[in-house]
């Protein structure tokens, strides 16, 4: 197929362009082990947990180049994707390829520098995102599971960084909340696509009803570790008498029925779009934030 021509949707060099650096909001979730730690502003936990995110955003934009060399025919269908610097013929596949191998190298001594796990993290990370990418891409409910995992991967990240141990809530949350953001998108690509689009093999064989379940399933569960967290950090001695955590509880439902909103929509194609862009989510979040910073930290 020849190239498309597509106008160019940013003034950075296409390189930078095709690392999807929009994306690596993502990689915040680095932060979440050390906030609900409660040790995020120790010196050392937070230059870590820095470093951390740095080696995030270097795999996570190794990996998407990888991604938009393979699948640079399918995003040239895309209405969105074919804007791609690769997709839209303005960085060669090769190039993106000696990017990639930059980038995975530098993510990899960056977490050894900081801790030999965080570079193993890194490590599984990538090679489960390329098995996903060159084999398991298409394979329905397998691919859900696997991107998933790329979110899991980043908070559990943050944890391992600076050793901290993560509680079995913590990973419940984290583990429930990246189905229902992975569900949630596939959900909104087969309503603003169409199964049949030809973007994405595995929609084809997802129906809209089950993917509904998939999310609906996802985020009763993140709902209900949540609050079982919430509660029993309550039963601590808190700031003032009061539970600020059980507090965090009703703004953190009301965000995630705001995202459920979004995705219901098929508006929720991008994640990250969602986050930087939906004005009440984001207060939503702030309001969540005010009582768990004070749970956590007085």
């Amino acid at each position: 197929m020849s190239e498309v021509p597509a106008v160019r949707s940013s003034r950075l060099p296409a390189p930078i362009r095709a690392m999807r650096p929009r994306q690596w909001v993502k990689n915040i979730l680095v932060l979440a082990a050390p906030v609900a730690a409660g040790s995020l502003f120790q010196p050392t936990v937070l230059l870590n947990t820095l470093w951390a995110f740095v080696a995030f955003c270097l795999i996570s934009a190794s990996i998407y180049l990888i991604n938009d060399v393979r699948d640079v025919e399918a995003d040239r269908q895309h209405p969105k994707k074919r804007l791609r610097p690769i997709a839209a013929g303005e960085l060669a596949p090769r190039t993106a390829l000696i990017l990639a191998t930059v980038c995975l190298v530098a993510a990899l001594a960056l977490g050894f520098f900081v801790t030999p796990l965080l570079a193993l993290t890194v490590a599984v990370y990538w090679i489960l995102q390329v098995g996903y990418s060159v084999f398991l891409k298409n394979e329905p409910i397998i691919d859900l599971a696997m991107v998933a995992a790329g979110f899991l991967l980043r908070a559990v990240a943050g944890g391992v960084a600076s050793g901290i141990e993560l509680s079995q809530w913590f990973l419940l949350v984290a583990s429930f909340g990246s189905l229902f953001m992975v569900a949630g998108k596939r959900y909104s690509e087969i309503v603003e696509l169409g199964p049949d689009a030809g973007t994405r093999a595995s929609l084809a064989r997802y129906s809209d009803s089950y993917l509904r379940f998939v999310w609906t399933m996802a985020c009763t569960a993140v709902i209900m570790s949540y609050s079982l967290w919430a509660f029993e950090q309550s039963g601590d001695i808190e700031w003032l008498g009061l539970p600020w955590h059980a507090f965090s509880i009703a703004p953190f439902t009301l965000a995630l029925m705001r995202y459920a909103y979004v995705v219901d929509r098929g508006d929720a194609g991008e994640p990250e779009d969602v986050v930087l862009n939906d004005r009440v989510l984001q207060v939503l979040g702030v309001l969540w934030v005010i009582p768990v910073a004070i749970g956590v930290f007085l």
